[in-house]
């Protein structure tokens, strides 16, 4: 494959990853490349980053297939003694194999002396004796992993550098976060030097496509890990807060205050008493109020997962904040919402708690409204903002919409966010366009359709 071949190849991969790299941006590039060194990799590396990246939160992705398009190394990688050998074929448990403690100790002292080249060397030699057990076709890090046991070297380096030293204290805290970074780095080298494997074997573009995750701002709720709904949670605030200011400024916008009767006799003094000019108090400024209906049902658990953080956020932005979940049957979920409860454990109390489910416990929205109608119809008022979450499949049950439709004429705002595609709106068992007609609903799959919400309701 040719340099040109890579790099339109590397930039579309970028792009397909949903990072937002234009044809200007990839047109810098190749001027970059031309005042640098292409053998040095690390320069070749920070000059694709220089002009392709833009936010921080984009250089792991850019990394990942910086390695798949332009790999460190080619094969085994080295002409070491041990970096083509066959797979291990021991049958015994790594720790009483003498030929594997050996291959530990060598790990251990790259690990003590941090040298990231040596270390990469001794991975790639890892990966062609562990990677692949025998009969596999494909490569694993889950068996370099259990092999070199790295974390299980801890103590020993521990012993090394502390050189009876007082455990406990600020030097072994110190020595132990360090080298957990580098046990860290050790086991990313080794995710890299497979990934490149596999792509050797079966092409760059589809190994791209199977191990490479969207950018945070456009990874699907429904997919995402528990990491990444901390990370999402930390991102959510601001548009929370964004979100709040928009719906304040709804409310607020061509309303006066009450009317100053006192300046305005005062004014009217001017005119023989004829009040010409009336002036008015200025408005008290508030927070609006807040009711989230929220599909709990396993067809968008993970999207509820979403709502969660959403409601977290959303809670320190208004005056009052509500928050209902339903499956079949509608229950308040309020009270999980109390400050430094962890987003997963209040997942688990609502489904354990929670009183959601009425005889079938699948989605039935029609019975859910009405339910949330007869049970919590005060929750909606004048100054309340309704935001409903799901992805309006109702399993052919009635839908209730007359209810609804009081419900909104009730409310100040009403909101509809779907988490499924637009495309599949309307199939199958989806009333989305006869909720839509009721209630504006908007496609809600990522922080960046998030974010288009925010500023379309403006």
């Amino acid at each position: 494959m040719s340099l040109v071949d890579r790099h339109t190849g590397f930039v579309a991969a970028l792009r397909e990853a949903g990072l937002p790299v234009s044809l200007a941006e990839g047109l810098d590039a190749v001027r970059a490349l031309q005042v640098i060194d292409l053998v040095d990799r690390p320069s070749l590396r920070s000059a694709y980053a220089a002009t392709l990246v833009k936010r921080p939160a984009h250089r792991v992705t850019f990394d990942m297939l910086f390695d798949l398009w332009f790999p460190s190394a080619l094969g085994g990688g080295t002409a070491s003694a041990g970096a083509d050998q066959e797979p291990s074929r021991s049958t015994g448990p790594p720790a009483l194999d003498p030929e594997v403690q050996a291959i530990r100790r060598e790990l251990s002292d790259l690990l003590l002396t941090a040298d990231d080249a040596a270390l990469s060397q001794f991975v790639r030699m890892a990966v062609g004796r562990f990677g692949r057990a025998p009969g596999q076709r494909s490569w694993f890090s889950s068996g370099v992993l259990r092999a070199m046991s790295a974390d299980t070297l801890m103590a020993g380096l521990l012993s090394a550098v502390l050189q009876g030293q007082e455990r406990g204290g600020l030097a072994e805290r110190v020595a132990r976060r360090r080298f957990r970074d580098r046990i860290t780095r050790f086991e990313q080298l080794v995710a890299t030097e497979v990934r490149r494997r596999i792509a050797e074997e079966t092409g760059v573009e589809r190994t791209a496509r199977l191990v490479v995750r969207p950018p945070l701002e456009r990874l699907d709720f429904n997919r995402a890990t528990r990491a990444e709904l901390t990370a999402l949670r930390r991102e959510v605030y601001p548009l929370a807060r964004r979100l709040a200011t928009r719906l304040t400024a709804k409310h607020r916008h061509g309303r006066r205050g009450r009317l100053d009767f006192r300046r305005t006799v005062r004014a009217s003094l001017s005119t023989g008493g004829v009040p010409l000019t009336t002036h008015h108090k200025p408005r008290r400024p508030h927070k609006p109020e807040l009711v989230i209906l929220c599909d709990a049902s396993d067809s968008v658990s993970s999207f509820a997962h979403f709502t969660l953080l959403l409601t977290f956020a959303l809670r320190e932005q208004f005056t009052k904040v509500r928050a209902f979940a339903f499956i079949d049957s509608t229950d308040e979920i309020t009270r999980f919402f109390q400050p430094g409860v962890d987003v997963a454990d209040a997942m688990t109390r609502l489904a354990r708690e929670a009183d959601l489910v009425w005889i079938t416990g699948r989605s039935n929205y029609g019975h859910a409204i009405e339910v949330f109608a007869d049970r919590y119809a005060d929750a909606i008022g004048p100054r309340t903002s309704l935001l409903i979450l799901g992805d309006a499949r109702s399993n052919y049950g009635d839908l209730a919409l007359p209810t609804l439709k009081r419900l909104v004429a009730g409310a100040r705002h009403a909101y509809w966010l779907n988490p499924e595609p637009r495309r599949d709106w309307d199939t199958g068992d989806s009333a989305a366009s006869a909720y839509d007609a009721v209630v504006p609903m908007f496609e809600c799959r990522n922080l960046t359709q998030l974010l288009e919400f925010v500023e379309e309701i403006a």
